[in-house]
């Protein structure tokens, strides 16, 4: 669509930062296979742990949440949806899955778009794999009840042509490799939530398909490293840096550096940089689980609860968890004030 122009994004600014950033996402690449010899077990670890993550966070950052054991049964599919936040994690979880296990054989086009929309509502009545019958509009309330629209997509009556159009151009440049690929997806989920084709789902669709894309320019940093959580951490400058390369979208006079770099700088390359100190952690630790339980203490703030450590270790069990902190506790690296689920946890 309106970044795939003719001539556009060639004419953007590129400056010193952005490309430090994509030779860096490049050295990282290309240690992928060394990572996978040195440690199969470390990897499936940090691999189910990136499921439950993943879709906990993209469903949370559209304020659907669910407990995370609930979660955990849901995404290894322990028990069935019992409502429609559960459907929603439910068909994220199916999604996830298929763009894992078969990226490789899924073609980019309009089509796949709408059959991935539908499974990821597949549990919901009549809602899915259709694009949006009537106008929406990306708005923001602020805590005094004010709402201002932050940007008006594509009307609904044009959607179907332009999301032809986006696929065509993508797919031309993309086969060209006259652009690096790691500027044509982020300007390809750009342009989508631009277009916001869907009524409902557009955020989780731009994440799952951002995962795809960077699966099939051979960037698998995603299948163990989540980044919808990445992208929860840093919502604010997620929704800062959108508003900003989507204003004059519609005319063509948009600015897409700011996305780019948050996209490649903020998502990519942090997920690259926790995947290598989290392999290398669970490489010269005993025990993969321990090490990512000790990991995860060490990047959170000084003072913590168990809650909050368990959420960031889905696939460690509470037991394992309280063994650790009160070796930790008994070795003087940690001190305890309280007592269950409300105490809070201090680092020496």
């Amino acid at each position: 669509m309106k970044s795939f122009e003719q001539g556009f994004i060639e004419q953007q600014p590129i400056n010193q930062r952005l490309l430090q950033t994509i030779r860096l996402i490049g050295e990282y690449k290309g240690k992928q296979e060394l990572f996978k010899e040195q440690a199969p077990q470390v990897l499936e670890t940090l691999r189910q742990a990136a499921v439950i993550q993943s879709t906990e966070s993209s469903n949370r950052i559209e304020g659907i949440t669910v407990p995370l054991e609930r979660i955990k049964k849901l995404v290894t599919e322990k028990t069935t949806p019992r409502d429609r936040s559960e459907q929603e994690i439910a068909g994220y979880r199916d999604v996830l899955t298929t763009i894992h296990t078969s990226y490789a054989h899924i073609p980019f086009t309009p089509n796949i778009i709408l059959q991935l929309h539908r499974d990821l509502y597949q549990f919901a009545v009549n809602t899915g794999g259709r694009w949006k019958t009537v106008d929406n509009e990306i708005s923001a309330t602020y805590p005094d009840g004010t709402k201002v629209v932050r940007f008006r997509p594509t009307p609904a009556y044009a959607t179907p042509v332009a999301m032809e159009r986006l696929h065509d151009q993508f797919n031309r440049l993309w086969q060209s490799s006259e652009i690096e690929p790691l500027l044509l997806i982020p300007t390809y989920v750009l342009d989508f939530l631009c277009i916001h084709p869907f009524l409902d789902g557009n955020g989780r669709m731009a994440r799952l398909i951002t995962l795809l894309l960077l699966y099939k320019a051979g960037y698998e940093v995603g299948r163990f490293i989540s980044l919808e959580r990445i992208v929860e951490r840093t919502k604010e400058s997620y929704y800062d840096t959108l508003y900003q390369s989507s204003q004059g979208w519609h005319e063509g006079e948009h600015n897409l550096l700011p996305w780019w770099e948050y996209f490649l700088g903020v998502m990519v390359l942090s997920a690259y940089r926790e995947f290598e100190t989290r392999v290398g952690v669970v490489t010269s630790t005993r025990g993969t689980k321990t090490a990512m339980v000790l990991d995860v203490i060490n990047n959170l703030p000084r003072e913590f609860s168990i809650r909050e450590l368990q959420e960031r270790c889905p696939t460690v069990g509470i037991d394992l968890i309280r063994r650790i902190l009160r070796r930790e506790r008994d070795a003087g690296r940690l001190t305890c004030q309280g007592r269950g689920v409300d105490a809070r946890w201090q680092k020496q």
